[in-house]
């Protein structure tokens, strides 16, 4: 039996793109990493916050990091799945081809640059 194909982080949707996040609390910095695949084959993307895992605390940081680094107003950044739990769907709202076109060109950027 073959493994399952890889599910890229980046998943255009009506109305937007829907990210797959594997968040790390309480972390040194905050910090946007790599993508990697988990044991299920799934990709998503390494975002670390130094903010603890209460009260909607770090889930409010990612947000924030998401918003900065991509040049988005964190009011078109939702947390569609996962809220309580490290493995997250976030979801980005606009233009979907627009947005698929900045994070590609965002991961392009990063794989060149560091």
């Amino acid at each position: 039996m073959s493994p399952e194909p890889k599910a890229p982080p980046f998943t255009s949707r009506p109305g937007g793109v829907s990210v797959a996040v594997r968040l790390t609390p309480k972390a040194a910095k905050n910090r946007i990493g790599v993508i990697r695949a988990s044991a299920d084959g799934k990709e998503a993307l390494r975002v670390s916050v130094t903010a603890p895992p209460e009260n909607g605390k770090a889930n409010k940081a990612l947000i924030a990091l998401l918003a900065k680094e991509w040049k988005m107003a964190k009011g078109g950044i939702t947390i569609k799945t996962g809220a309580r739990g490290r493995n997250k769907t976030v979801f980005l709202a606009g233009d979907a081809k627009v947005l698929m076109g900045k994070l590609r060109d965002w991961t392009r950027g990063r794989k060149q640059h560091g």
